[in-house]
């Protein structure tokens, strides 16, 4: 019995090498915690929030001040997802593909058919976070580069002026903006030239932001809301990310939506989802307003638009496990641990002996966060 996945193993290591060569733009690209241990779907997984650091005058003294003393802070997620890639064949199938000679192929596709559909609904996961990022570049429903690389650096800009780590950023743009990126010469010169950038999957190395593509950037579809004016006597500062609003059409705000206010050209995404807007209170990602607010000013939301996203490693945090099992294990005859050597995903294998047939399954359970929406900015497609 504990066996029985020996034969399979080099087909399923094919398999691999097959769907290892499909690109993903996130998943390389977010920071990982993937390993073969179990957790069980809706599992708290804690992660650290380390706070700013003020600075302090220096005083001549016998001693040091007191200070350095720091509150860390965290945040939570949770493994939202476990999931199983089914395949199964029975005795009649085997002994014609045998025959054949086409077992081995068929079967190694399938697997990788298998592994393809989770890594592509895991990055799907990923791209689906956009809606925490902090503030958006570009215009809604125009593809980004469509003449100069200059898209990329003004996104870049947004990471600088929240803050953001030089090292460690990615842009992950769709088909679209891709085709566009490789008509322009410097991306033509870059590649003549060569690099270690474009062998691991990076498009276009860009002042310390790796451009790559996904086929899963998301199209978000805008709220209906129109007409909408700030309610607070004094204004809003810079920094406030709660911003009381009336006035509204009674449509709807999505999160994601981006709104920008009279007087003032920053892009902010809308945290806070409402069913009729008339007299709320928009959240807008950290860290809120670049300029001050007066009352009555108007707010309008944009377009619709595909959501490229880019952002700091450290911004998205990917937590994938090896689904939880009962004590004892199941009814599983054998299972087996593969690990794609690129993007760090492990998947596992379990194997179920069935009246005149086998089920196989690829499983995996995983989470993924946005935790800091300030390392985080849209390229408007």
């Amino acid at each position: 019995m504990a066996n029985t996945l020996t034969g399979l193993i080099p087909i399923l290591h094919e398999a691999m090498d097959v769907v290892a060569r499909e690109l993903v733009g996130f998943i390389p690209a977010v920071y990982r915690d993937s390993s073969a241990a179990r957790a069980a779907k809706d599992e708290t997984v804690r992660y650290p929030i380390v706070p700013a650091i003020s600075g302090e005058n220096i005083t001549p003294g016998a001693a040091p001040a007191a200070s350095g003393d720091a509150t860390i802070s965290y945040g939570d997620m949770t493994i939202s997802k476990a999931r199983a890639f089914p395949v199964r064949i029975n005795g009649e199938e085997t002994r014609g593909l045998m025959n054949g000679g086409r077992y081995r192929e068929i079967m190694r596709d399938r697997f990788a058919q298998a592994i393809r559909a989770g890594v592509n609904e895991i990055e799907a996961d990923l791209a689906g976070l956009y809606t925490r990022a902090s503030r958006a570049y570009g215009t809604a429903g125009t593809t980004p580069f469509a003449t100069a690389m200059s898209d990329a650096a003004a996104v870049n800009k947004i990471l600088d002026d929240n803050g953001c780590p030089r090292t460690g950023r990615s842009l992950i743009i769709d088909t679209a903006a891709a085709l566009n990126l490789k008509s322009l010469s410097n991306y033509m010169q870059a590649q003549a030239a060569g690099g270690d950038e474009f062998r691991r999957g990076v498009l276009f190395p860009l002042d310390g932001l790796d451009i790559r593509q996904s086929a899963q950037v998301k199209l978000h579809t805008k709220g209906t809301a129109t007409g909408m004016d700030v309610d607070l006597a004094d204004g809003y500062n810079i920094g406030d990310t709660t911003i009381h609003v009336d006035g509204g059409n009674d449509g709807t705000i999505k999160a994601g939506d981006v709104i920008t206010f009279a007087g003032d050209a920053n892009k902010y995404l809308v945290q806070s989802p409402f069913a009729k807007l008339a007299e709320e209170d928009l959240v807008i990602a950290k860290p809120g307003l670049l300029a001050t607010l007066a009352d009555a000013v108007e707010g309008t939301i944009g377009g619709s638009y595909r959501a490229n996203m880019a952002f700091h490693r450290d911004a998205i945090h990917l937590v994938t496990r090896a689904p939880a099992m009962p004590e004892g294990g199941d009814g599983a005859d054998d299972a087996y641990m593969l690990t794609d050597p690129l993007t760090g995903l492990s998947f596992e294998v379990r194997v179920y002996k069935q009246y005149h047939q086998v089920k196989y399954e690829v499983c995996l359970a995983w989470g993924c966060v946005l935790s800091k929406p300030e390392f985080a900015a849209i390229l408007l497609g």
